[in-house]
Parts: structure tokens; sequence; C-alpha cells
């Protein structure tokens, strides 16, 4: 047989950022694949959603209302775990300005929750994936949540570029160092998709025809789709992938 299967039964995964969004759809999309979650938000409400929708599953789940920027709270959560396969470093912001009207106080935000709080939380999971005795036979998979900007420019979107292609060299050395342990990490790359982050940027409907005449395929991502791509990731069907980008983007980096 050659079709390996999505199947993660077993595993199991850390979604950030789970309470809304693309976070959201992938927490749910893992636990259709069979996935016991660990789901971290800031907002308890959306958690016990979320939780509730995982748990009709058959999947087991925990929740923990943090900010991923509190390194002493995400350090101990992320302690406490039994064990953990899966890490899908989720969590993120934007804030869109001109670069020579970016606010300090915002570029050190951003920096903050979308380099800074990413690095330590994927740190703190790698390190506790190798302690696991057969992780090698096991494996393990960190897909961090980039995006097409971590790929090219855009405008009012300095910050967020820097963000973004800051995270694909993270991930190529976090692949070198982790391969011997038979932990892949990759990043997914999407386009615009419609969630609670983009949804205030599409509202500008000059801003919202420039994006889709930047889509080949004419149209916005959607979450089952972006979800899809994580759960791939996270899988064995691909156990040979590692340090590199699945771009979700309608051919916008095509161009």
């Amino acid at each position: 047989m050659y079709l390996k299967k999505y199947n993660l039964k077993n595993k199991t995964a850390v979604v950030t950022g789970a309470g809304k969004g693309l976070g959201r759809a992938c927490a749910i999309a893992l636990a259709e694949s069979g996935a016991n979650l660990v789901i971290i938000s800031r907002t308890k409400k959306d958690l016990d959603e979320v939780s509730k929708k995982i748990k009709k599953l058959k999947s087991k789940c925990k929740s923990y209302v943090c900010d991923i920027t509190n390194y002493n709270e995400i350090k101990k959560i992320i302690n406490s775990q039994p064990k953990i396969d899966i890490l899908i470093n989720n969590a993120g912001n934007n804030i869109p300005e001109h670069f020579t009207q970016v606010k300090t106080k915002n570029m050190e935000y951003l920096v903050k929750i979308n380099t800074i709080a990413t690095f330590n939380l994927a740190q703190l999971c790698a390190i506790k994936m190798i302690k696991a005795k057969n992780r090698k036979k096991i494996g393990g998979a960190i897909v961090n949540m980039s995006s097409q900007m971590g790929h090219v420019g855009g405008p009012i979107r300095s910050v967020y570029n820097m963000n973004k292609w800051g995270l694909e060299g993270l991930t190529k050395g976090m692949s070198i160092d982790l391969a011997k342990y038979n932990i892949r990490v990759n990043t997914i790359c999407p386009t615009f998709v419609v969630t609670p982050m983009t949804k205030k940027f599409l509202k500008n409907k000059k801003f919202k025809k420039e994006t889709l005449n930047n889509i080949p395929l004419g149209r916005f991502a959607e979450l089952s789709e972006v979800a899809s791509a994580t759960v791939f990731l996270a899988s064995d069907a691909a156990s040979m992938i590692t340090g590199t980008s699945l771009l979700v983007d309608g051919g916008w980096t095509a161009k």
C-alpha cells in the first residue's frame, strides 16, 4: 500500500490561539483525525465551545486560558502534560501600519507575540517531545503558522513581514536541530482567510478588491483548506517533509 494515513489516534496535539479562526479550525480538524487536544487561548468562553466540539468527536481535550506571551504560565502548562506529539504554533496578531508610521509599542507587541512567544512555545514543546523514550520511532511534528507574507512583501505589513520571514528562518533552523529526534518542523502559509483577525481589514472595499486581484484563484482561502493542510503536515503522510513551507495561497506567490 502506498497511501499513508492521516490517522492521529493516540497522538496529543497542542494548539495555540485555539478559540477562534484558524486555531479553532485546526484543533477540530485534528480531533476529526483522532488526536487528543491541549487547547490554549485567552478567552474561556471560546475554549469551552471548542472543547465541547472536540469531545463530541470522542477525543480528549484539556483547555487552558492563557496569553502565550506569559512565559511562566506557558511553561507550566507545557511541562504539566504527560506527553506532546504535535504542536500547532498558531497564536499571533497583526497591526497594519505604514512603515514610516509604525508605533514602537505596536512593533514591540508584534515581535513579542509573533516571534518571541512563538519561539518559546516551540522550544518548550520540543524539549517535552524529546523526553519521550520512543520519540525517534513514533516521530513528532511542529507546524508553525506563518503566512504568504513570509514569502513576499505587502503594503502596511512591514512588521508582520519581518515576523513571518523570521518564522520561516526559525523553522528551517529548528528542522535541522530536531531531525535527529525524528521531529519534523514546517510552516503553513495561508493567503487571506476570513477570520476574526482578517475580517476587520477586509471591510475596506478597496483593500478587499486589491487583495483578491493578487490571488490567481480569485477567492479567499477557507478555514477547512488551511486546517486540512495542517493535519497533513502533522500526520505520517508527511513523514519525509521537514524544514519547508506549505503555501495555501491560491497562487499569490507564484506571480
